[in-house]
């Protein structure tokens, strides 16, 4: 079975994040790994905080901590959320490790050994209330581009245009406010970004075809306006320090690289931050997934605004090395999740947070509506009336009463044990041609990274069960035929522990109780064949079970009028 790399864009350090991050990289990410793990293959999922940059160190002056104590907690405080949403992380780093300060060197060395990292004088945005030279994030304005007045000095978060501080309309210092700046002359290092861009181009040429439409068309984008080289060093106090033994005067003046230059690095840092850790008696070699690995498949998650550094700036960096770096084979990008048709925003108390939604509702239920409605081709909204119409309908009626009336009648009429009954009947070959098939279509999504059609196949494999019964009604059928009725059960009980196997990648925990409800010593299975869809068998008559508490609740309309109250929204906008 192929290897499989999978790396989902770096959290940034500031803040719990809200759930339209959650389902633009790391949920989805999730799910694409635990499915082949199932499928037998040799995963490693990577994942980290970003804790370099100017919002880092805003952040811990805010708080009133030292940066690196600042980071420290924030890393802790949102591990615990990921953990809690049981994302399966291989390992889940810092971009200030030691391991990161390593490799980010070693790539600029490489680099300026290459002849595509040189020293430029440049002219500067200094404050004179703060009384120091302003990296681009640390300026703040009105983008040239699309008039967003929250513009930073690299980036517009909203048109996703590059900046530079001088392209900003009214500039203003984040960190006094004040808009008292001139500019000044200092030195910083650029990647020759413009010398690489043929190199780029031909990479994305013979590595993009089969990516969705958004990360290659953002990609292009860039190639088309043409890579300009760009500043890799910044005016911060935390950060990979620029080497001394290759830089001494930009080192001695404190120089750290820019965060979009060792961020992407620290996947690689954060391998080896894995391998580093690795138990004693287990030998893990991080070299094996990242320098020559031409048997690896590289698969990486992003929100649309992420798309240019990873398909651009990281290959660019890469390439330069001239070492054979892994580079990302497949580009997995995701437009936004929006709250009511408008950002999510803290200050305005506008959306869920991640730690919040776990206060109210077990992580299945935020996995399955988030995927089900992930934004794949275009952005999309979360409201609360449809996330509460998905979980009721889908979660709690196609599922969970499935679940519960099968068991609980078996139970009540026949036991605790699976009942035999008569031998599977036309109407069991049926449903097992159907099973077979839908399973077939639901993999199909799944290899193709289509999570929302991948929910639809499964919610429809939910849904063939409910039709099944619904067809046989055991309830009826027992009144004239007992051994009708108990072939009937012993068949949905097979159906609950295939979705147990097959519905593990979007609800980790709801899966795990429903396989747990049946007494199987050898209960190793990790995926379900054509055949045993077909044949339906898994769980055999005389086999002991137990029915598990109610897998989903449903959300009652006072519940739902108390989270708008709480979270804000806007009921009318979902009608």
């Amino acid at each position: 079975m192929a290897r499989h790399l999978i790396t989902s864009a770096l959290p940034y350090i500031n803040g719990i994040k809200h759930l339209g991050n959650m389902v633009g990289s790391m949920l989805p990410a999730d799910v694409y790994a635990r499915y082949l793990r199932q499928r037998g293959h040799d995963v490693l999922y990577i994942c980290a905080t970003d804790e370099h940059g100017t919002p880092a160190e805003l952040g811990a002056k805010e708080a009133g901590l030292p940066v690196d104590v600042f980071c420290a907690r924030a890393h802790d405080a949102q591990k615990a959320v990921y953990d809690g949403f049981a994302l399966s992380f291989d390992h889940f780093g810092r971009s200030s490790s030691a391991q990161n300060v390593d490799i980010t060197q070693r790539f600029a060395r490489r680099l300026k050994e290459n002849g595509f990292i040189e020293e430029r004088a440049i002219r500067q945005v200094y404050s004179l209330a703060d009384e120091r030279f302003l990296p681009d994030r640390y300026i703040v304005g009105t983008c040239p581009h699309c008039g967003y007045d929250k513009a930073r000095g690299d980036q517009c978060e909203n048109c996703t245009r590059v900046l530079d501080p001088t392209d900003l309309i009214e500039p203003r210092s984040a960190i006094s406010g004040s808009s008292a700046l001139e500019i000044r002359e200092t030195k910083h290092l650029f990647l020759l970004q413009s010398a690489l861009a043929a190199e780029v181009e031909a990479w994305l040429d013979a590595n993009s075809d089969d990516w969705p439409n958004l990360a290659s068309s953002i990609a292009r984008k860039w190639l088309t306006e043409g890579l300009r080289d760009r500043a890799i060093t910044r005016d911060l106090d935390w950060g990979v320090p620029v080497p001394a033994d290759t830089w001494p005067e930009l080192a001695a003046e404190g120089k750290v690289f820019y965060v979009w230059f060792d961020a992407p690095i620290e996947y690689i840092g954060s391998t080896k931050e894995w391998s580093d850790a690795a138990p004693e008696g287990e030998t893990r070699d991080w070299q094996s997934w990242w320098y020559e690995a031409d048997d690896v498949r590289y698969t990486q998650f992003m929100g649309k605004d992420n798309v240019p550094f990873h398909t651009v700036m990281f290959p660019a960096t890469q390439l330069g090395t001239r070492e054979p770096w892994k580079t990302v084979d497949f580009v997995k990008a995701f437009n936004w999740l929006n709250y009511y048709g408008g950002k999510f925003s803290t200050s305005q108390r506008r959306g869920i947070f991640t730690e919040a939604a776990l206060e109210l509702l077990p992580a299945d239920y935020w996995r399955y509506f988030l995927m089900a409605n992930a934004p794949e081709s275009d952005d999309t909204s979360f409201t609360w009336e449809l996330f509460a119409a998905g979980v009721n309908k889908d979660l709690a009626d196609t599922l969970g009463n499935f679940v519960n009336r099968v068991l609980s009648f078996s139970r009540k009429r026949f036991g605790d044990e699976v009942p035999a009954g008569a031998p599977a009947g036309d109407a069991e070959a049926r449903l097992g041609e159907q099973i077979a098939g839908l399973l077939a279509e639901y993999e199909g999504h799944m290899e193709a990274l289509q999570f929302r059609k991948a929910a639809q196949s499964l919610r429809a494999l939910w849904s063939a069960g409910n039709s099944y019964l619904e067809e046989k009604a055991p309830w009826t059928q027992i009144k004239t035929d007992q051994e009708g009725a108990a072939l009937t059960l012993r068949t949905a009980m097979n159906l609950i522990h295939l979705y147990a196997v097959v519905s593990e990648p979007f609800i980790p925990a709801s899966a795990a109780a429903m396989r747990a409800a049946f007494t199987l010593p050898a209960d190793d299975a990790r995926w379900v064949t054509a055949d045993q869809a077909r044949s339906l068998d898994s769980v055999p008559a005389g086999t002991p079970f137990t029915v598990p508490p109610v897998l989903f609740a449903k959300i009652t309309d006072d519940e739902l009028a108390s989270y708008v109250d709480r979270f804000g929204g806007d009921p009318d906008a979902a009608a």
